[in-house]
C-alpha cells in the first residue's frame, strides 16, 4: 500500500503554508497531510455528466486538494455527451458539490480546483471527439504543467469500457511516452459472468498493458477495509488465532435500506449477485482470509488474495440448491417510509425474477480455513444499513462452569464495522459483580471518528490518490476477477435454469427471507441482527 505512515494517536490540525489565509488557497510548497503529493497529472473523466462524477469523484478530488495531496500541476477534463462548455460544467459541479462535499464547502478550495476543470463534449464512439480531447490535453498540459501524465476514469456504462479504451489507443492517447504515464480506471461491473469478464479483459489488454488497468472497487477505499491487513498483521495477539483451530465461522453482511431507486433499468439486468458478490464481497473475503504477504507491494498483496479466491470450493448444482438463497423484496416500511414491491419500481419488469437479496455458505479449501464456513448475505430494502465482517471464535470447554450458576458460554466475536459507523469491536465474557458466579458480555469498542476525528471522505479519495501514484494494491487484478466469477458462475447457471417460484419472499424493512435464517440454523448457528 502506498505512503507508509507512522503511528497516529488522534486528529491533527490542517497543516497550512505559513501565513495562508482561509480566503486564499495555494498548493505550492504546501505540507501534505499524511502522505506525499501526487505527481503532476490530468484526470479525464468519461461520463462526467453522471451522478458518480458529481457526487463522488469531484468531491473526492476536492477533499484531496484540502489535504494538500494534489499537485499544483493538476487538471480535470470532463468528457460526456451533454452540451457543456468549461464555464457551465464548472457551474454544474459547484452546485452539486455544495450539497455533497463532506465537511462543508470551502469556496477557496473550490476556486483553486475549478480553475483547473475543463470539458469536452462528444460521444464515446466518435473519433472526432477524441481528436478534440487530444487537443484539450495538449492545451491543459501547457497551461497547467501536467507533464503528459493522464489518469482516465471510465465512469460510463459497461458497454462503453472497451470502446473508450480502443478510441484512446487508436488516437494515440493511451501511449506512454518516455517519462510520462497513462492509466485507465475501470468501474464495475467487470463483465456479467466469467465469459464476458474474460472477453472484456481480452479487449482491454489488446490496447493496454496490465500495469495501465486499474479495476476499481470503491469498498476498498473505506478505512476499515484498508485497516483489515494492518489490524491482522501489525497486532501479534490476533494472527496466531486467525485460523480453523480457533475460529468457528465468519459472517459478512452488506445490508442496505434503500430499494433500487432510479437504478431499476440497470439493476433488473444485474441483480444482487452480479452487483455485489464477485467484487465487493469477495474482496472482503480475500482480505480476511489471505496469508501474510511478503510486503505491502501491490502484487505481493494481490498474489495472496488471488490464492484465497482460487481456494474457494466450487459448487455443484446440488450445493447451489442447499447452500445459496436468493430473495426479492415486497412492499414494506423502512425507516418510516413505504417502499413498493421491487416489481413495481420504475424500469423493472412486472414479472421480474431478479434477486435483490443473496445469502451463501462458502468454504475455503486450504490449510488455514478448511471446515470454517464463510457466510455472506447482501440485500436491498433491509431493516438497517450495515456493512460488517464478524469473526466468531469457538466456545471454550464448559467443564469449569458445570457446577456454577452459569448455564452457557457465549462465543467471543470480533466485528469489523465498515459502514455506516466505521470501527472495530470485540465481545468477551466477564464476571458480573456479586456473591455468585454470573457471566456478562462486554464489548470493547473502537470508533474511527471518535478516536482519530471525522475526516471528510467519499470513499474514493484513497483510490484516486493511489491511481495517480501508480499503486495498484487496492485495485483488482485480472486473475482475481476470473477466480471470483468462477465461483459465482455455477450459481447463476442453476438460478437461470430454475426460476424462483416464491418471489417476492421478504418484506422491505425486515432481515431478509426466512430461507436465509434456515441456511445457518441447519448448522446450529444464527445470523447477527442487522442493526
Amino acid at each position: 500500500m502506498s505512503d507508509a505512515q507512522g503511528v497516529v494517536s488522534g486528529p491533527g490540525p490542517l497543516q497550512r503554508k505559513p501565513g495562508l489565509e482561509e480566503t486564499s488557497f495555494h498548493m505550492e510548497n504546501a505540507v501534505p497531510i499524511g502522505g506525499r503529493q501526487a505527481p503532476p497529472c490530468t484526470a479525464v473523466i468519461f461520463g462526467a455528466a453522471g451522478d458518480l462524477t458529481a457526487r463522488k469523484l469531484i468531491p473526492a478530488f476536492y477533499n484531496l486538494a484540502k489535504q494538500r495531496l494534489l499537485p499544483s500541476n493538476f487538471a480535470v477534463i470532463g468528457f460526456a455527451r451533454r452540451e457543456y462548455d468549461d464555464a457551465s460544467f464548472r457551474e454544474y459541479l459547484e452546485s452539486e458539490l455544495k450539497g455533497h462535499a463532506p465537511g462543508g464547502f470551502d469556496a477557496s478550495v473550490w476556486k483553486w480546483l475549478s480553475e483547473r476543470i475543463h470539458y469536452v463534449c462528444g460521444n464515446f464512439d466518435d473519433t472526432e471527439a477524441y481528436v478534440r480531447l487530444g487537443a484539450t490535453l495538449a492545451a491543459t498540459e501547457k497551461q497547467h504543467g501536467t507533464r503528459g501524465n493522464v489518469l482516465y476514469y471510465l465512469a460510463t456504462s459497461p458497454e462503453f469500457f472497451s470502446i473508450c479504451a480502443r478510441q484512446l489507443a487508436s488516437n494515440g492517447l493511451a501511449q506512454e511516452q518516455t517519462g510520462s504515464w497513462r492509466r485507465v480506471i475501470v468501474e464495475k461491473p467487470f463483465g456479467r459472468d466469467l465469459k464476458t469478464a474474460r472477453e472484456l479483459d481480452k479487449q482491454l489488454h489488446s490496447v493496454l498493458t496490465e500495469s495501465q488497468i486499474y479495476r476499481i472497487d470503491h469498498y476498498l477505499g473505506k478505512e476499515t477495509v484498508q485497516n483489515i491487513m494492518v489490524f491482522r498483521f501489525s497486532n501479534g495477539i490476533f494472527e496466531p488465532i486467525w485460523n480453523r483451530r480457533y475460529i468457528d465461522h465468519v459472517q459478512i453482511t452488506v445490508a442496505e435500506t434503500l430499494g433500487v431507486e432510479k437504478r431499476g433499468g440497470y439493476y433488473d439486468k444485474s441483480g444482487a449477485m452480479r452487483d455485489m458478490v464477485p467484487n465487493h464481497i469477495f474482496q472482503l473475503i480475500s482480505l480476511v482470509a489471505m496469508e501474510p504477504p511478503v510486503s505491502f507491494q501491490a502484487d505481493a498483496v494481490r498474489d495472496e488474495q488471488a490464492k484465497v479466491l482460487r481456494a474457494i470450493q466450487p459448487m455443484t448444482p446440488e450445493d447451489v440448491l442447499s447452500r445459496t438463497v436468493r430473495g426479492q423484496y415486497a412492499a414494506g416500511q423502512v425507516g418510516g417510509r413505504m417502499l413498493p414491491d421491487y416489481r413495481a419500481e420504475p424500469n423493472v419488469t412486472p414479472e421480474s425474477a431478479t434477486e435483490t437479496y443473496v445469502a451463501m455458505k462458502l468454504g475455503i479449501d486450504n490449510w488455514r480455513w478448511t471446515d470454517v464456513p464463510f457466510y455472506l448475505r447482501v440485500g436491498k430494502a433491509l431493516a438497517a444499513r450495515s456493512t460488517e465482517i464478524a469473526i466468531q471464535f469457538k466456545r471454550p470447554p464448559f467443564v469449569l462452569f458445570r457446577n456454577t450458576a452459569v448455564d452457557k458460554l457465549s462465543p467471543n466475536t470480533l466485528v469489523l464495522r465498515i459502514q455506516p459507523d466505521e470501527g472495530i469491536s470485540l465481545k468477551f465474557g466477564a464476571k458480573v459483580p456479586g456473591a455468585t458466579l454470573r457471566l456478562g458480555s462486554v464489548d470493547m469498542d473502537f470508533d474511527y471518528s471518535e478516536h482519530f476525528g471525522a475526516q471528510p471522505a467519499t470513499g474514493y479519495e484513497r483510490l484516486l490518490y493511489d491511481g495517480m501514484l501508480g499503486d495498484q494494491t487496492l485495485f483488482q487484478r485480472a486473475d482475481m476477477l476470473e477466480a471470483s466469477w468462477a465461483v459465482v458462475n455455477p450459481v447463476l447457471d442453476v438460478w437461470n435454469a430454475l426460476p424462483p417460484r416464491n418471489f417476492p419472499n421478504y418484506h422491505a424493512g425486515t432481515n431478509g427471507p426466512r430461507e436465509a435464517d434456515q441456511l445457518l440454523e441447519r448448522d446450529g448457528r444464527a445470523w447477527r441482527p442487522i442493526k
